[in-house]
């Protein structure tokens, strides 16, 4: 699901304004994919600890592209996409049910 918001995340920055190519553009593409990055670098590492840790990294890369996208639609750029909404809810969702999942499994 993560993969699948970079890939919509870079085909709906590809129509913003190219002055906009080192600034939000640039901006919302590096937090889409930190997202998965993040939860694929936690789960590599091998300890409960540290994969909650990167999951949570890759909440805080949810909540700031949900800013940003916020941002670009105050300013025309985002065309409306509840495919954008749906798949961030989701992914909010999931990243809390599995912090909360690993949290508890941690403390037994």
């Amino acid at each position: 699901m993560a993969i699948q918001l970079v890939k919509l995340i870079y085909a709906t920055t590809a129509s913003f304004p190219k002055e906009e190519m080192y600034g939000l553009t640039s901006q919302m593409r590096r937090a889409a994919v930190s997202v998965p990055s993040n939860i694929a670098e936690g789960a590599a590492r091998g300890g409960t600890r540290e994969f909650v840790q990167f999951l949570t990294m890759a909440r805080g890369s949810l909540s700031e592209l949900e800013t940003q996208i916020l941002i670009a639609r105050e300013l025309g750029y985002f065309k409306e996409a509840v495919d954008v909404d749906t798949l961030i809810e989701e992914l909010f969702r999931i990243l809390g049910g599995l912090i909360a999942s690993l949290k508890a499994k941690h403390r037994q």
